[in-house]
């Protein structure tokens, strides 16, 4: 029978656990810790000294992933005296930068990165552009007999009103200078030291910075 302080006690020992686990840093960016990274999505102890805990990295593939899981079996290990420690990988729902937290975020521009703008998610799956790898030999021109030219429209015969241009998509939100708050920057590399950052450079002190991409 599980009484109420049982019950408490086990709220209050998985709640430890997901603290410690948590607390781990990210191996690629040592500057936030896992839990405000967001990649931390559950942690539960089936029986005593057995741990459980379900990760999703930032994209499938993440080579950081294995060095996330070495990391929170130690500290669980020693920190929580863990026997046991089962670290899976979950891919659904999948990870958005927006699951980055305040506190974070606050900690990547603290340290010079500039962090992922909000509203990652609820703008969709991101698209990915693809260019084609190989390029067609020229074909020799076809000689063709000429086509006949389109009788010129006269000046008494009405012409149909040129089409309304597209509406303008919403400008997106400018990604910021970490160093001085600008809003003029600009891309210099989609990818800078790891895959989930991309190199900018402020216009106005010149100075150039990580951006971490939304996703």
């Amino acid at each position: 029978m599980v009484t109420p302080s049982t019950a408490a006690g086990r709220r209050s020992r998985t709640a430890s656990l997901a603290e410690l686990a948590g607390s781990v840093p990210d191996p690629e960016l040592p500057v936030i810790s896992l839990g405000e990274l967001g990649v931390l999505r559950r942690v539960v102890e089936p029986e005593p000294g057995q741990v459980l805990v379900e990760l999703t990295p930032t994209y499938t593939g993440c080579p950081a992933i294995e060095a996330m899981a070495a990391d929170i079996e130690s500290v669980l290990r020693q920190e929580a005296g863990a026997e046991r420690v089962e670290v899976r990988t979950v891919l659904a729902p999948p990870w958005s930068s927006d699951d980055i937290s305040a506190e974070g975020r606050r900690k990547l521009a603290e340290h010079g990165i500039a962090p992922p703008r909000a509203g990652a998610r609820a703008a969709g799956p991101v698209l990915v552009g693809l260019s084609p790898t190989r390029h067609a030999a020229p074909r020799p021109p076809q000689h063709s007999a000429p086509r006949p030219s389109a009788p010129e429209p006269s000046a008494l015969q009405p012409t149909a009103p040129p089409s309304a241009p597209p509406p303008s998509a919403q400008e997106p939100e400018p990604v910021r200078c970490p160093h001085c708050g600008s809003a003029e920057t600009e891309l210099l590399s989609r990818f800078s030291s790891t895959a989930c950052k991309a190199l900018r450079r402020c216009t106005e002190c010149r100075e150039p910075f990580d951006h971490f991409k939304e996703v």
